[in-house]
């Protein structure tokens, strides 16, 4: 959903931080005001795939695929470097230790190599907005850049953006083999829960390289 608040409801939002503090964020969305969410709302931990994220070998590639070090999204002003991304305990994969990156999970294939490549990060915090805070602007067409360590750049499509609910989180359909270059975007969405400190729903982005 895009920005589109009148006055009447900006003043309603800013009725709540005097009186509920803060969980004013309970009620508003991601384009409204930056509500302040406390850092881990930014994206929980994500479930890890259930299975290996198949992709050929690197020596099976047409050509080897340098790790990747940035992503630029000009249409939402995206221009950040890239931290890598592991397991956390329990098995769900780790998330950036800040609102400002986006992060690549090193149990996917590299931007540009066969497979679904996962880039993660965080939608906002205490501080405001977060890297990933426009990603669900992303339409089919948009382009989306990945710099990689040896200077070449994969440039991508936006096929589709879905928000999943995350108890409903379509795991195979996110990580599972594709037999083409792809892209996965996520971060958080939806409702946010103050019980819990996170939002209910992820927001995912797919794209495909531009041969």
């Amino acid at each position: 959903m895009r920005l589109n608040r009148g006055p009447a409801a900006i003043a309603f939002a800013a009725g709540l931080v005097v009186v509920i503090g803060g969980i004013a964020g309970l009620l508003l969305t991601r384009h409204s005001t930056p509500a302040m969410r406390p850092v881990a709302a930014g994206v929980a931990a994500l479930p890890a795939p259930t299975g290996p994220i198949v992709a050929p070998p690197q020596s099976a590639q047409p050509k080897p695929v340098a790790s990747p070090v940035s992503l630029t999204i000009p249409l939402i002003g995206v221009d950040t470097k890239l931290t890598t991304l592991g397991l956390a305990k329990g098995g769900a994969i780790q998330v950036p230790g800040s609102t400002a990156i986006a992060g690549w999970y090193t149990g996917s294939p590299r931007p540009g190599a066969i497979g679904s490549a996962i880039i993660i990060g965080h939608i906002d915090s205490v501080s405001g907005p977060g890297v990933f805070y426009r990603l669900s602007e992303l339409r089919r067409g948009d382009d989306v850049y990945v710099k990689r360590s040896d200077g070449t750049t994969a440039e991508f499509r936006v096929t589709g953006t879905q928000d999943y609910l995350k108890d409903q989180f379509p795991t195979q359909t996110v990580y599972g083999p594709v037999p083409d270059a792809e892209l996965r975007l996520i971060t958080c969405g939806g409702a946010f829960d103050p019980a819990t400190g996170h939002y209910l729903s992820n927001t995912v982005v797919y794209a495909t390289e531009v041969k």
